[in-house]
C-alpha cells in the first residue's frame, strides 16, 4: 500500500512540475532556515552540560544590598571558598577561579601569548576534565605546578607528550608541566582557558588576600549526592556577614550550572532571565518560519483541489476508504517534506560557515550521530503532517456524486480558510520586518550616543615585561619624536569598567549611603588623551602640581551623587587616603552605551596602572605611528611582542552581540517576506489561471489592462493591509518585551517604523501579485474563449 501510495505522490509531483517546484522550494526555505535556529538552540542549551557533576555544580553569587536595591555579582570574596567546605558538610568541594588574561610564554626560542587561570586542586576533579597525561588529584598542588591543553602543548612543543618539562611565564617564572589535559570544548564558560595553575602560585605572590570585603573571585561549589540546594543556600547566606560584621549589605547564594549562560540576568536580588530570552523570540521565528511554509503547502494543495476531486470522487466509488485515502495525500505530503527536507540539509551545511562567522561561534552538524538523524526524520515527518493534514481531511471530504455529475466547483471552496492563512503569513512576515527596524534603531542609538571622549587615534597598550619599568622612557621618545600627541597611564582601557566601589567618604555624606562609584586610576594629561571635555578645574598635570598624585576627577554624575556645590578642593576619603577633587569632567561612557552613566572617581598617580594610552599625531599616517611605536616599544621590551588595541575598535565591540541579533532578525525577516511571496505568487497564478474566462470576457466587453489588474490585486492588497494592522500591536509587545526592556537607554517607539515596515510589506505583496495579473490581463482573449 505504501509502495502504491507514493507511486501515486510522485507522478502527481511529475504531472505539475512547476507546483511541485514551489511546494517544496518554499517547504525547503522554511526547514533550512528552523533547521539553523535549532542549531543555534541547540549549541545555546549545551553550554557547560558536559561536565559529569553538572547537577551538583553551583557558582557563588553575591548579592549586595544598595541604596536603590540589590545589585547581583559573580565575585565573592577569596577566603569564601575554603570557608564555605570547612563549614557546611554538605559542600563536598570548592574551588576558586581567577583569571590571569594573556601571559606571555616561552620555550626556547619559541614566545607566545596564552590565557590562563589560577584554581584550586580541586578544580580539575569538580569539573571533570580529563587529563591525557598526568593524575588530576595531584596536579594542581604545588606553587610551581600547571596544566595544559593538548593544543598549547602541541604548539609549545609539537606533541603532547610533555609531562614533567618545564616553561617559561612572563619571561621569570619557570613552571613544571604536570598534566595535559584535552581541549575544553567551544561551549563552555572555560573556552578560553590555555592552562591552569595552581592556587598555592598566587599565594606564593602575595596575590590570594584573606580581605572578606574585597569582591575579586569567582567561587564554584559542589554539592554532596544528599544536600539539599535549597537548605545550603539558607545556610550560607550570612556567612560574608559573619566574618565581615556589621551590617547584612551582602547575602551569599548558590546559582546551579544551567543557569549559568542562559539566566544570567538579576534584578533586585532575583533571576529574570537573561540569554533565554533571545532563544525564546528566535524559537517562535523559526516555528513561525516553518507555519509559514506549511501554509503554503496547504493553500496550493486545496487551491488545486478541482483536479483532484475526480480522482478522489473514482476512488470512493470503486470502495476506497475516506481513511486510506488521507493516508495517500498524507503520503504525498511527507513525500515533498522528505525532498524538501534533503534540500534543506544540504542548504544548511552550505551556509553553515558563514552562519558560524554571524554568529562569532561554530556551529556545526554531527553527521555520524543517531541522535541527529533521529532528529532530522522526525522534523521531517512532523513538517509532512503539519502541512499535509489539513489538505488530506478537505480533499477527501468531496461527494463523490456532486464530483461526478459535474455540479462540484472548488473554485470558491476553503475560500475563506486561504485568507485567513494569508493573512497569517503576512501578520507573521510584518511583525518580524516591524521588530527588525527596531532593533537597528536601537542599535543605532547606542551608536550615535555621544560618548564622551575622542576614540581617533587613540590605542592602548599592556603594561607587561619591561613596560612599566621604562614607562618614562617609552613616553618621552613617543613624544619627542612626534609619534604621539600625548600619552597617560591608566588602571583599565577607557572602554572597560574594571573596578567599583561604595567604599568612598567625604562631608555630609549619609551614613546609609552606599551609592557604586566606578573607578579609575590615571596619570598625567588624562583628560587631553582621551579627549575629554573639562567643565570645571583641570587636567592632571604632575609637573607643575606634584600634589596630583593624590588628586582626583569626578564625573557630572559623581558630583551629583556626593551633593558638591562647589567640587574643586573637596576631600575624598577611599582607602584611608585624602584625595582632593582638582576637576569635573562631563559624563562618558565606560561600560554600556545603552545603559545610565554611573557616577565616576578618577584617581590620579597614587593609584594602580594596568595600561598606556597614546594619543597619535593627527598629522602623522596611522601606519607609520604604530611602524614607530612599535619599534620603540621593542627597544624597551624586548621580550615582549608588540600588541595594541584601537580604542574605536574596542568600543564597536560593545554592539557586537546585538548587531549579531538583528542580523539574524534582518535574516529571517527577509525568508520570511520570500516564502510568504513565494506561496502568494503561485496562489495568484492559480487563480488567475481559473478565472482567466472571465478575464477573457471582461476583455472582450472593454475592460482595462489597468481594471483587470486591480481586480485580481485588490483582495491580495486588503489581505496584507489587514496583516499589518494586526502585526502593529504584536511586534510592539515582541520587541519591547524580548529586546527594549533589557536596555535602560533605549529609542522610543515612533509610529513612522510601523508606517515604513507596513508600506515595505505592501508595496512587495502587490509586486508579488501584479506579476500575475498583469500577465493575465495582457492575455489574448481569443486564447482563453476559444472552447466556449
Amino acid at each position: 500500500m505504501i509502495k502504491q501510495y507514493l507511486k501515486i505522490a510522485g507522478r502527481n509531483l511529475h504531472r505539475n512540475k512547476g507546483y511541485s517546484m514551489l511546494n517544496i522550494g518554499g517547504l525547503a526555505i522554511g526547514m533550512a532556515a528552523a533547521m539553523l535556529v535549532l542549531l543555534w538552540i541547540q549549541n545555546e542549551i549545551s553550554f557547560d552540560m558536559f561536565h559529569p557533576k553538572r547537577d551538583r555544580l553551583y557558582m557563588a553569587g553575591n548579592n549586595l544590598k544598595l541604596q536603590d536595591g540589590i545589585n547581583t555579582i559573580f565575585l565573592t570574596p577569596k577566603p569564601l571558598a575554603p570557608e564555605l567546605k570547612s563549614e557546611f558538610p554538605e559542600i563536598a568541594n570548592t574551588s576558586r577561579h581567577s583569571e590571569m588574561g594573556d601571559i606571555l610564554i616561552r620555550v626556547g626560542d619559541k614566545k607566545i601569548k596564552g590565557f590562563g587561570a589560577f584554581v584550586d586542586s580541586t578544580f580539575l576533579q569538580m569539573f571533570g576534565l580529563p587529563l591525557i597525561k598526568g593524575d588530576k588529584n595531584r596536579a594542581l598542588v604545588n606553587p610551581t605546578d600547571i596544566v595544559i591543553t593538548r593544543s598549547l602543548a602541541k604548539t609549545l612543543f609539537g606533541t603532547d607528550d610533555v609531562l614533567g618539562k618545564t616553561m617559561r611565564l612572563e619571561a621569570t617564572e619557570i613552571v613544571n608541566i604536570t598534566g595535559v589535559m584535552e581541549d575544553i570544548p567551544r561551549n563552555s564558560r572555560f573556552n578560553e582557558t590555555q592552562f591552569l595553575m595552581s592556587w598555592t602560585s598566587m599565594e606564593k605572590k602575595g596575590q590570594s588576600d584573606q580581605h572578606w570585603g574585597n569582591n575579586t573571585t569567582t567561587t564554584y561549589v559542589e554539592l554532596t549526592p544528599q544536600a539539599s540546594f535549597a537548605e545550603v543556600n539558607k545556610k550560607i547566606r550570612d556567612i560574608t556577614v559573619k566574618h565581615r560584621g556589621g551590617n547584612r549589605d551582602a547575602e551569599i547564594f548558590l546559582h546551579a550550572l544551567p543557569d549559568w549562560w542562559l539566566y544570567s540576568k538579576f534584578e533586585n536580588g532575583k533571576m529574570v532571565g537573561g540569554r533565554i530570552d533571545m532563544i525564546h523570540a528566535f524559537l517562535f521565528i523559526a516555528v513561525f518560519i516553518l507555519l509559514i511554509s506549511c501554509i503554503n503547502f496547504t493553500n496550493l494543495s486545496t487551491a488545486r483541489s478541482e483536479r483532484r476531486a475526480k480522482e478522489v470522487g473514482i476512488r470512493k466509488v470503486v470502495g476506497s476508504s475516506r481513511r486510506k485515502l488521507i493516508g495517500q495525500f498524507l503520503s504525498e505530503a511527507i513525500l515533498i517534506a522528505l525532498i524538501a527536507g534533503t534540500l534543506a540539509l544540504v542548504t544548511v551545511w552550505i551556509c553553515l560557515p558563514l552562519f558560524s562567522s554571524l554568529l562569532g561561534r561554530a556551529i556545526t552538524i554531527d553527521i555520524s550521530s543517531a541522535r541527529f538523524w533521529f532528529s532530522f526524520f522526525g522534523f521531517i515527518l512532523f513538517t509532512g503532517i503539519l502541512a499535509g493534514t489539513y489538505p488530506a481531511f478537505f480533499l477527501t471530504s468531496f461527494q463523490p456524486v456532486k464530483v461526478l455529475k459535474g455540479t462540484f466547483h472548488s473554485v470558491n471552496s476553503a475560500y475563506l480558510v486561504r485568507r485567513f492563512l494569508v493573512a497569517i503569513q503576512f501578520t507573521v512576515a510584518a511583525t518580524l520586518i516591524i521588530c527588525t527596524f527596531l532593533i537597528q534603531r536601537q542599535l543605532e542609538f547606542g551608536r550615535m550616543r555621544e560618548n564622551g571622549y575622542d576614540r581617533n587615534n587613540l590605542i592602548y597598550i599592556a603594561e607587561e615585561g619591561n613596560i612599566v619599568k621604562n614607562r618614562s622612557l617609552i613616553k618621552n621618545e613617543l613624544l619627542n619624536s612626534g609619534v604621539a600627541e600625548s600619552v597617560t597611564r591608566t588602571s583599565s582601557p577607557l572602554t572597560e569598567s574594571w573596578s567599583n566601589s561604595w567604599g568612598f567618604a567625604w562631608k555630609g555624606k549619609d551614613a546609609n549611603d552606599k551609592t557604586i562609584f566606578d573607578m579609575i586610576s590615571a596619570d598625567d594629561q588624562f583628560a587631553k588623551t582621551a579627549g575629554l571635555k573639562l567643565i570645571d578645574g583641570r587636567d592632571f598635570d604632575l609637573n607643575r602640581y606634584p600634589t596630583d598624585s593624590l588628586g582626583i576627577l569626578l564625573n557630572e554624575s559623581a558630583v551629583r551623587a556626593m551633593g558638591f556645590v562647589d567640587p574643586l578642593g573637596q576631600i575624598v576619603q577611599q582607602h584611608g587616603a585624602d584625595w582632593h577633587v582638582i576637576g569635573v569632567v562631563e559624563d562618558f561612557i565606560l561600560s554600556s552605551p545603552f545603559e545610565e552613566i554611573p557616577p565616576m572617581v578618577i584617581l590620579g598617580a597614587k593609584g594602580w596602572f594596568n595600561v598606556m594610552h597614546i594619543k597619535f599625531n593627527s598629522s602623522l599616517p596611522t601606519s607609520e605611528a604604530l611602524k614607530k611605536t612599535e619599534e620603540i616599544f621593542t627597544r624597551y621590551n624586548a621580550e615582549y611582542p608588540f600588541t595594541y588595541t584601537f580604542v574605536d575598535q574596542a568600543y564597536a565591540q560593545k554592539f557586537e552581540d546585538s548587531e549579531r541579533h538583528s542580523l539574524l532578525a534582518g535574516l529571517f525577516s527577509f525568508i520570511t517576506i520570500a516564502v510568504s511571496c513565494l506561496g502568494l505568487f503561485a496562489l495568484s497564478a492559480y487563480i488567475a489561471e481559473n478565472r482567466k474566462k472571465e478575464i477573457g470576457v471582461r476583455k472582450v466587453m472593454g475592460a482595462s489592462v489597468l481594471s483587470i489588474t486591480r481586480l485580481l490585486s485588490t483582495e491580495f492588497a486588503l489581505l496584507v493591509l489587514i496583516s499589518c494592522i494586526i502585526a502593529f500591536p504584536i511586534s510592539y509587545w515582541f520587541t519591547d518585551h524580548f529586546f527594549l526592556q533589557t536596555y535602560t537607554y533605549r529609542i522610543p517607539v515612533s509610529w513612522d517604523v510601523f508606517a515604513l515596515a507596513g508600506t515595505s510589506v505592501l508595496l512587495i505583496a502587490l509586486a508579488t501579485v501584479s506579476t500575475q495579473a498583469i500577465k493575465a490581463a495582457l492575455a489574448n482573449p481569443v486564447t482563453s474563449l476559444r472552447n466556449e
